[in-house]
């Protein structure tokens, strides 16, 4: 049975959030097309990312908990990852923005954006000698940059907000797929590659990735909704 062990993860991560997809006063069933065209576009680049990683023992897998099928090398239920998290996450943006008034003033989200960049900046100077580090924190500010600046989005500071909110299911998650419970991880890091500061036993760079990869998500949902009105 340890064999479904990371299928499952990715079964119950997204379950709930599918089911109250349907609830009438949620109605977040109407996006799915927009979810998942933003999903498989954020996904390629991060598949990308992966099987760059995997292929070069940034990181791998425990055969124990994978049902054994993989494409363009990587496991089935790794590319199942960049739909199952962010559904859970949009959908969960969806219904809080839906309910709450969660809009900071520009003023703080600004500063809030220009103090995470640099930070994100600086930490991948002082790390560049560690690939998951310097790619995380570097790519990361990038995207700062030019959601905020660029393409002029105002809903960061929301969406960062409730990325905090949904952080004790991340570390539930990400937990278990870093070994929280286990008898060994799921997926292993190379300790050359990462800073070595965890949070349980999840690498902090994962957290600064998940951040990432959701705020993409968002924002091509946000664009592809918008089309779904006109």
């Amino acid at each position: 049975m340890w064999q479904y062990t990371y299928l499952a993860i990715n079964f119950f991560t997204i379950i709930i959030c599918f089911i109250f997809s349907f609830h009438p006063k949620i109605k977040f069933n109407k996006h799915f097309k927009a979810f998942l065209l933003a999903s498989v576009i954020v996904a390629v680049f991060f598949i990308a990312w992966d099987i760059w990683f995997t292929a070069n023992g940034v990181w791998w897998f425990n055969d124990k908990y994978l049902i054994g099928v993989r494409y363009i090398g990587l496991p089935i239920e790794e590319l199942l990852f960049f739909i199952c998290i962010p559904f859970s996450c949009v959908f969960t943006y969806f219904c809080l923005d839906k309910f709450f008034k969660l809009d900071w003033k520009p003023s703080i989200e600004k500063v809030f954006i220009i103090i995470s960049v640099i930070a994100c900046f600086v930490l991948a100077l002082i790390f560049k000698d560690k690939i998951y580090s310097f790619v995380t924190f570097l790519t990361t500010a990038i995207s700062l940059v030019l959601l905020y600046f660029v393409l002029k989005v105002k809903w960061i500071g929301k969406a960062s907000f409730i990325y905090l909110v949904l952080m004790p299911g991340f570390l539930a998650v990400n937990g278990i797929l870093t070994g929280t419970g286990l008898e060994s991880p799921i997926v292993n890091y190379n300790p050359k590659d990462v800073i070595g500061f965890r949070i349980l036993t999840i690498p902090i760079e994962d957290t600064v990735y998940g951040y990432e990869m959701i705020l993409w998500n968002l924002f091509f949902f946000h664009k592809f909704k918008r089309h779904e009105q006109n």
